[in-house]
């Protein structure tokens, strides 16, 4: 089920199940998971790109065995805010993928979680070939982090 903004999303939620979110290249599609009380995203690997099929083998394994509930794919939305080929790319993704999972797939601004990803990596000093081995689950991790903290705002509002 693909949901239009993240309040849809929040509210097809199972509870305390994981979220996993997705950064999408075109060559690796970087995974990672929340904890069951959707507070805290953690890196957690980074798949090799091959045909649909095969990446959505990998990754509903992935997502079955950590019991996750839910998937937040990044949006690759241009800096002014427009959708391009990549968004276009990611909500097809999104669409094939919902064929074959009931799990609800939400969307977040990814803007600049890259850079933000390659700028932690480098403050902590890691090796430039580490860093290419890592940047996208780290990046996914940067896309799930900003959807966890909205959903923790929507559940503090009355």
């Amino acid at each position: 089920m693909i949901c239009d903004g993240i309040e849809d999303f929040a509210a097809a939620l199972p509870p305390m199940q994981a979220v996993a979110g997705l950064d999408l290249g075109e060559r690796t599609i970087g995974v990672a998971v929340s904890d069951t009380f959707l507070s805290v995203a953690t890196p957690l690997e980074t798949i090799r790109r091959r045909k649909f099929g095969q990446d959505a083998e990998k990754l509903l394994a992935i997502l079955s065995a950590r019991n996750i509930g839910g998937l937040v794919l990044g949006l690759p939305r241009n800096m002014d805010g427009t959708e391009g080929p990549r968004c276009q790319s990611t909500r097809a993704f999104a669409r094939n993928l919902a064929r074959l999972t009931d799990l609800p797939i939400g969307f977040w601004d990814e803007r600049l979680s890259t850079v933000a990803a390659e700028k932690a990596l480098l403050e902590a000093d890691t090796t430039r070939k580490r860093r290419a081995e890592v940047i996208d689950h780290v990046a996914a991790s940067y896309i799930l982090q900003g959807a966890l903290d909205r959903l923790r705002h929507l559940r503090a509002d009355p």
